[in-house]
């Protein structure tokens, strides 16, 4: 009876300090789940390139200007415009240690080459469009996925949606053997348009503030806003489908406050 008595009041005693320990433990668990970052703030600047990947400034028709026969070769954005450079700046805020909400400014200004655009008649038909320019305001989410062998670089992948205000566009036709000038003035009129992008980069941590980044992703922007320069032509169709798919490659430094 008094081995038994000992033995229920140690088990009591166990109990007792057990479960201090344990509530403590799980406390401590549940705390390092939910801390916040030192630092949740952040800005970051970068420059890159945008490569297209498909859509075209003007699509291919064939119609009648100054009782001539006009034939319209469809021209790419990469025909016309290359590979432009962008400069981006932006914000983030960070919702723990591995998930941050991103508001981002991108500007884009894009000089145009002499485009052949087709034949008119018995001469080359050729055009000039005007600079394509563009600022986008792009919200979204990134993801962080920490290297557990090198905790100072960090791989993440976003998602970003956003308006991409684009500056209205001009061209200018000329055909020299049959001495035709025309200015199609608007033939993109100013556009809000609707973008949508993924991105996959690499965070390098030079220290707890300063990070170094490089991106690449896709992004689709809805088409311009056409204007009709080309009515009983049959050409109206020619700038009515322009929306556009590229592939953006980034770099740049981002501070953390």
């Amino acid at each position: 009876m008094r081995n038994l008595f000992v033995s229920g009041a140690l088990a009591a005693m166990f109990c007792s300090f057990a479960a201090p320990v344990g509530a403590q433990t799980q406390t401590t668990v549940v705390n390092a789940q939910s801390a916040a970052p030192e630092k949740r703030w952040s800005v970051d600047f970068g420059i890159g390139w945008d490569n297209t990947i498909s859509g075209n400034v003007n699509s291919g028709a064939i119609g009648v200007i100054n009782n001539q026969t006009v034939v319209i070769l469809k021209n790419s954005y990469e025909d016309v415009y290359g590979t432009g450079l962008h400069m981006r700046f932006g914000g983030g805020y960070m919702l723990d240690d591995v998930s941050e909400l991103k508001l981002t400014f991108t500007f884009q200004s894009l000089d145009a080459d002499l485009t052949r655009m087709g034949d008119i008649g018995v001469s080359n038909l050729y055009g000039q469009y005007s600079d394509y320019q563009s600022l986008s305001m792009d919200v979204g989410y990134r993801r962080y996925v920490p290297l557990q062998s090198r905790p100072s670089i960090r791989g993440y992948g976003e998602a970003l949606a956003g308006i991409a205000f684009v500056d209205k566009t001009d061209v200018i036709l000329v055909a020299p053997s049959s001495n035709f000038v025309r200015d199609a003035t608007d033939f993109y009129d100013q556009t809000a348009a609707f973008a949508l992008g993924v991105n996959a980069g690499v965070m390098f941590d030079v220290n707890p503030t300063l990070s170094i980044f490089t991106q690449i992703g896709f992004r689709y922007v809805t088409g311009q806003g056409d204007v009709d320069q080309f009515n009983d032509t049959s050409l109206d169709t020619i700038n009515d489908k322009s929306s556009r798919w590229s592939m953006p490659f980034s770099a740049g430094v981002r501070f953390r406050f």
